[in-house]
């Protein structure tokens, strides 16, 4: 089973659409980030984390020929304006991909996308079929369950969902706080993927000084920090932190 990192940069992706590559080198080819999503693959299934809006682009450099599940973090849309691209599996397979979402982003898709949701007529049918975000989700890794779990962490003034996958992999990709109730959740993970937007404080997201408490505390084997503004290049952030911490590139795989 592997998780693939699609994107790792945050809202208006590195360079932003106006060329602004900020502190980093253009000749680095792991500082060109597009906006966050991330990708479970086990023996059976392909399951998205979020619909970014450069979802296509990712799909295409990674050759993913299906999507069996999408989970979604939050109502933001760098996480859901890619969602228009999922309908090219349904094409494929004529069967509705389902996402998952919570109550908010629920009604946000729907209010937004409804062409997407709702059957017009033969030549336009639903594509995607809308569920209840639930507190676990099950999948299989050759004959194995496999259990993702969903929990709320704040983001500013909104709730995010993060994803824990079988007590190895945590993918928080926008948190400003965990509540204290889950610290046990997060703790001695192999792999602990982790907001870090930019050195200063902002209110929506950890910066590098907060993500390093984080794992601080946590101790994960490896923590891999994402959301990267153009203010973090790869190889100066690298140099700043502890071995077993690295940025995030797009691309990235990890074993699990």
């Amino acid at each position: 089973m592997d998780f693939v990192i699609l994107g790792c940069g945050s809202s208006m992706g590195v360079p932003r659409p106006d060329g602004f590559f900020g502190n980093c080198d253009p000749k680095n080819k792991k500082n060109y980030r597009t906006r966050c999503s991330g990708l479970i693959k086990t023996s059976d299934e392909n399951i998205l984390i979020d619909t970014s809006p450069d979802l296509r682009q990712q799909l295409l450099r990674h050759k993913i020929k299906k999507i069996d599940k999408v989970l979604y973090s939050h109502i933001h849309a760098d996480q859901t304006h890619g969602i228009n691209d999922l309908r090219s599996f349904f094409i494929n397979s004529r069967k509705q991909v389902n996402v998952y979402a919570d109550k908010i982003t629920s009604k946000y898709l729907k209010n937004t996308f409804s062409y997407i949701f709702k059957s017009f007529s033969k030549e336009y049918p639903a594509t995607l079929r809308l569920n209840s975000l639930p507190k676990t989700i099950l999948t299989k890794n050759n004959n194995k369950k496999i259990f993702i779990k969903s929990i709320i962490v704040e983001h500013g003034n909104v709730k995010s969902n993060c994803f824990i996958i079988n007590k190895k992999l945590a993918y928080i990709s926008d948190v400003s706080k965990i509540y204290e109730k889950d610290f046990k959740y997060f703790k001695n993970l192999k792999y602990l993927i982790i907001d870090c937007l930019w050195y200063n404080y902002h209110p929506s997201h950890f910066n590098l000084e907060t993500s390093l408490n984080v794992i601080k505390k946590f101790k994960p084997k490896n923590a891999i920090l994402t959301n990267l503004s153009p203010v973090l290049d790869y190889k100066i952030l690298k140099k700043l932190l502890p071995k077993n911490v690295i940025p995030a590139h797009d691309g990235l795989t990890l074993k699990l």
